[in-house]
């Protein structure tokens, strides 16, 4: 029905551990995996391809729990897709990462009481070289715990030689394109790194300042302004206003006094202004603010910078040499000296922009920068989604996408650092600037050099999906794995690396955009839906839980919150119930192969099987057509959850059960029994196995004797369907879950067996009594049997003598004890929803809370009086 092809490497075995050790199995059996080639791509095959990029952790990482979420939801698609027949590459690699890398051993240089500058930019990138073959790429090692199925020998880092070259090559066409230009604007500056930084490495956290409000010129010619900034006011080169503002039309095109400075400056009306906010003037800085910068490139005003690349104040006065907060201390003193201070608000709670690295306050600041001109690329990223070349998923998160293509601002590239892509620029003695390409000889001579700045790190990350596969040559990779057919990401960087691989991709491959189909996902929480952070003390290391509890667990723990675009929150109580989870796998297969479950020979014809078998093999092929649906909607969650209740619930708690007395009783039905039950678990494991990689591969070779379930075939929906099996079996289980139920109400122990009478002729359920004795702990009714209750379920009656089993007396006793309490709850709840009183003056919630309440009692009473119904008389 779902057969399996791959012919057995060993014989099957009937043994296995008495516990699964994830520890004493996965590194095994991951070595194994990469030994044998499983996870290499060929780009000669003949298979249609299925291509995945890692998105690359930074060299200097470990993994965290964002990286295992999402390369479990990639391993799980790749494993899929290699099982259906595909030659599948997940393209591994890692990024440079600029910044953090430079900090890293800057730091370490600072143990031996050196600087970069001390060793020179040579020697100091020979440094970092050293630290990388030492120290970093951690995060490989611990892919492999994970157990990452990615191509090991066609792993890519971002500095090396080949990936230099294609960002070598496409700076150069950029520029002769036009797209990569030189200009002075505005930008995030970190003092503390000294370099320009892009926007997803600005955090930003509410802080607390000061507003203060400042009067400029005097009498009539003032205006307040409002900064949380007084430092900057040493660069103001106007004051802004709306022009359709009343109150300073006068003003407008007048010059004012700036405090402190003895210069004066003008008052421009300029729309950006609000009105209604504050005051509604502005000071204009266009030296240290985005916005007043664009007022002054409207107004034609000066940009005045007041501070060095440490943030120290360089404008001439008393405050020069002074760090900017100490100079907007004593400014704001000064200021208040000559009654210049209209008000002061302390604290003031804003949003301030702070390095992601080193948590140092950003200083927007105007520097000679190399931008991209993004505007006809982003335009072709926008149409290639808006033509459905590419899909986002969930389709939802489209909006945000074209909200960001559609105005995206010119990329700042250019970093002040030692360690990236040195942008490939040299300047001349006479101003000349030549751009040179990877295959093209830099000028020389006296007065020639080269630019001193590196690359952004995420240009050299936006030519990932087609730079990994050899472009700027036409390898047969390229022509093979392009475009990628999946990209896996969280939302959080759909812009930053998303938007720019779609600009790349497009540009560099002649309109073919990098990938068919974005996946997004969501960001890992705690299980109270918290941000993970150091600070909040809810930091978890996914290898202490997969230490403790298998690979499998943490992964299967994963998939089953991963709602697409939708954050994904995780507790260790959770990861323990997959650790459960896998245990149970391992048991009921173990039980499953010491009872002789099978895969050998054909599965017997329907019409040889009992209605428990038809049962599982229909519920066994709608499960692989219900899971296969879910996988093509990037749904992991509703995937994991359908295997999850169908393994445990389905073939555990009900297959496995019901064909016990199947195989005591022996002969040919216990024979195909065997076969049946060994087809499911084959089927099931196979279907498991992206997920849970490490155990299925166990039982499976285990079970089939096959190589490795790694490069089985993927089950096939075989269209078999048995409706009237289904149906008797689901009437067989409410009788059982009936007699259990009422089993429990009379608090009779699990294991206590009990006489009972069976009225079942004329059931389909008569075939099935013996499995239903076993399954209750139903013995035969004897000749003293005196029923004492009696259930109709379904159509037949259960009749059960309990005369010898419980206390009736005492249990009357219990109930009705219970019985009085639910009756008073139910009387005082209902006391007060009738008080038009209480009703008037209690707050909702209250009030919801009693009407909880009474229908908790009203529930409680209906239950224990059909208990009472159903006890004999003492």
């Amino acid at each position: 029905m779902t057969e399996n092809t791959q012919q057995p490497e060993t014989a099957p075995t009937t043994e296995l551990p008495t516990q699964y050790a994830p520890a004493d199995v996965e590194g095994p059996l991951y070595e194994r995996w990469v030994e044998r080639g499983y996870f290499e791509a060929d780009e000669h095959s003949d298979k249609p391809p299925y291509t995945i990029v890692i998105p690359p952790p930074n060299v200097t990482g470990s993994l965290h729990l964002g990286h295992a979420f999402e390369h479990t939801l990639i391993d799980a698609l790749t494993r899929r897709k290699r099982m259906q027949g595909y030659e599948t590459l997940w393209q591994p690699g890692m990024d440079h990462a600029g910044i953090a890398t430079q900090n890293v051993v800057e730091r370490e240089l600072a143990k031996e009481g050196k600087s970069r500058h001390d060793l020179g930019r040579e020697a100091f990138v020979e440094r970092v070289w050293r630290w990388k073959a030492e120290s970093g790429g951690q995060i490989s090692g611990q892919m492999r715990r994970l157990g990452d199925g990615v191509a090991w020998s066609r792993e890519r880092f971002t500095m090396d030689e080949g990936l230099s070259k294609a960002v070598q090559t496409i700076f150069k066409r950029l520029y002769d394109d036009g797209l990569i230009y030189r200009a002075e604007r505005i930008i995030n500056w970190c003092p503390r790194c000294l370099t320009a930084i892009s926007d997803i490495e600005v955090e930003y956290q509410d802080d607390d300042g000061e507003l203060v409000s400042i009067r400029y010129g005097d009498g009539d010619d003032s205006i307040v302004v409002a900064t949380t900034r007084a430092e900057t006011m040493l660069g103001d080169t106007a004051v802004a206003v709306h022009p359709e503002d009343d109150r300073y039309r006068h003003l407008v095109g007048r010059e004012i006094e700036l405090p402190l400075t003895g210069r004066r400056i003008p008052v421009v009306a300029d729309e950006h202004v609000d009105p209604q906010f504050g005051t509604g003037a502005v000071k204009v800085t266009p030296a240290h603010d985005p916005n007043d910068f664009e007022i002054g490139q409207r107004h034609d005003l000066p940009a005045i910078a007041v501070m060095d690349e440490h943030a120290v104040i360089t404008a001439h006065g008393p405050f020069q040499g002074l760090d900017r907060l100490e100079a907007r201390s004593a400014i704001v003193a000064a200021l208040r000296a000559e009654g210049r201070i209209v008000a002061e608000k302390r604290p003031y709670v804003h949003s301030v922009g702070h390095c992601s690295r080193c948590k140092t306050t950003i200083e927007p600041r105007l520097s000679m920068q190399w931008w991209v001109k993004v505007g006809p690329l982003a335009k072709a990223a926008g149409d290639a989604v808006r033509d459905g070349r590419v899909k986002i998923h969930p389709q939802e998160m489209e909006k945000r996408y074209f909200d960001w293509v559609d105005n995206l601002h010119d990329w700042c590239i250019s970093r002040q650092l030692w360690w990236g892509h040195r942008i490939p620029v040299w300047y001349g003695p006479d101003g000349e600037v030549v751009c040179v390409g990877p295959d093209e000889e830099p000028p020389s001579g006296e007065g020639w050099h080269q630019e001193t700045d590196v690359l952004d790190t995420w240009f050299s990350s936006g030519l990932w999906p087609f730079s990994t596969l050899g472009w700027p040559e036409e390898t047969d990779s390229l022509k093979k794995f392009y475009p990628n057919s999946v990209l896996v990401t969280g939302y959080d960087i759909l812009f930053f690396w998303v938007a720019r691989m779609m600009m790349f991709g497009l540009y560099a491959m002649d309109g073919t955009p990098p990938f068919h189909t974005i996946a997004l996902h969501g960001m890992v929480r705690d299980q109270y839906g918290k941000k993970m952070s150091k600070s909040f003390g809810n930091a978890v290391n996914p290898l202490d839980w997969m230490d403790k509890y298998g690979s499998d667990a943490l992964r299967f723990t994963l998939a089953r919150g991963a709602n697409p675009g939708v954050d994904v929150p995780i507790g260790e109580d959770w990861v323990q119930g997959s650790r459960n989870f896998a245990n149970k796998i391992w048991n009921a297969t173990r039980f499953a192969l010491m009872n002789g479950a099978t895969v050998e020979g054909p599965l017997p014809d329907p019409s040889k099987m009992s209605p428990t078998d038809r049962w599982i093999l229909s519920r066994l092929n709608s499960v692989v057509a219900e899971v296969d649906a879910y996988y093509d909607d990037f749904q992991f969650a509703k995937l994991s959850d359908a295997l999850f209740h169908f393994a445990w619930d389905e073939v555990f708690d009900w297959y496995v059960e019901l064909s016990k007395t199947t195989f005591q009783a022996g002969g040919e039905p216990a024979e195909v029994s065997k076969r049946v039950l060994g087809e499911v678990l084959d089927v099931m494991l196979r279907l498991l196995h992206p997920v849970v990689p490490f155990v299925t591969e166990a039982l499976w070779t285990a079970l089939t004797g096959g190589e490795s379930v790694v490069i089985a075939d993927w089950p096939k929906d075989s269209g078999f369907r048995d409706p009237e099996a289904e149906r008797e079996i689901a009437t067989l289980q409410s009788v059982i879950t009936e007699v259990r139920r009422f089993r429990a109400d009379q608090g009779l122990q699990p294991g206590q067996r009990v006489p009972a009478r069976l009225s079942l002729e004329g059931s389909p359920l008569a075939r099935h009594e013996a499995a239903i004795r076993q399954l209750l702990r139903l013995q035969p009714e004897g000749d003293s049997f005196t029923p004492t209750a009696t259930l109709p379920v379904e159509g037949v009656e259960v009749a059960l003598d309990l005369s010898g089993v419980i206390d009736v007396a005492a249990e009357r006793k219990r109930l009705a004890k219970d019985l009085a309490a639910a009756e008073k709850e139910k009387s005082q709840a209902t006391a007060k929803l009738s008080n038009e009183a209480f009703l008037s003056k209690a707050p909702e919630h209250v009030v919801e809370k009693i009407r909880t309440r009474l229908a908790k009692a009203e529930e409680d009473i209906t239950r224990i009086q059909a208990q009472l119904e159903r006890l004999p008389q003492a």
